[in-house]
């Protein structure tokens, strides 16, 4: 498919100006894909890894806890969390990676879970309690890369489709174009050059 463009020297040199300018957007634009590309991968990975870890962390915290009710009471129970001894937040940031603004998350704490009467309770509910301030901290290490994946792979998709539409679409026009204009005005010369030989025949 042509552009719909007048087969003149000016319009060809605009053009040929153009397909140096889009190509080199189309060089840069491939870089970014091909970088962000890297860094998603490598966000997955520890995605995976992090999954994982706590899912294991999971698994071996929930055996604390299901030791820990077998060995108290209810009312036991009730009376080592009737009033909460920490407080946890998380504060957000950002940076940027690749021109994608990722978020990071910190995670803030105040007090302690283990505010309670030691001799009352067992060293299985101390175990769980503390794994379970580790798998928190995780937790939110686990968020931020999840969200870190999806921005990446959102910017990542758009600029596959950019590259794609130069690479497919906007380049092959501007080429066939600028081919289709250079083979016009080359007609032009040589029927001009025709015309100009006959006049002199003519003339002579």
């Amino acid at each position: 498919m042509l552009l719909k463009v007048n087969p003149t020297r000016i319009e060809l040199i605009r053009l040929k100006r153009k397909l140096k300018v889009v190509t080199q957007g189309y060089k840069l634009l491939k870089k970014k894909r091909d970088g962000l590309m890297r860094e998603f991968l490598k966000v997955v990975k520890e995605l995976k890894v992090q999954r994982e870890k706590i899912k294991k962390e999971l698994s071996l915290n929930f055996k604390n806890f299901i030791f820990t009710r077998a060995s108290l009471r209810n009312k036991e129970i009730e009376e080592i969390f009737a009033v909460p001894t920490k407080e946890i937040w998380i504060e957000t940031k950002s940076q940027i990676i690749m021109g994608v603004k990722v978020p990071i998350l910190e995670l803030k704490e105040k007090g302690d879970f283990l505010n309670y009467g030691l001799f009352s309770s067992s060293v299985n509910l101390d175990l769980g309690l503390k794994g379970m301030e580790k798998i928190i901290k995780d937790l939110v290490n686990l968020a931020q890369l999840q969200k870190t994946a999806f921005n990446l792979a959102f910017e990542l998709e758009k600029t596959r489709r950019r590259v794609n539409a130069l690479e497919y679409i906007h380049l092959p026009k501007l080429k066939s174009t600028i081919k289709y204009i250079s083979n016009k005005l080359e007609e032009r010369e040589r029927f001009e050059n025709i015309v100009l030989m006959k006049t002199k025949e003519l003339v002579s």
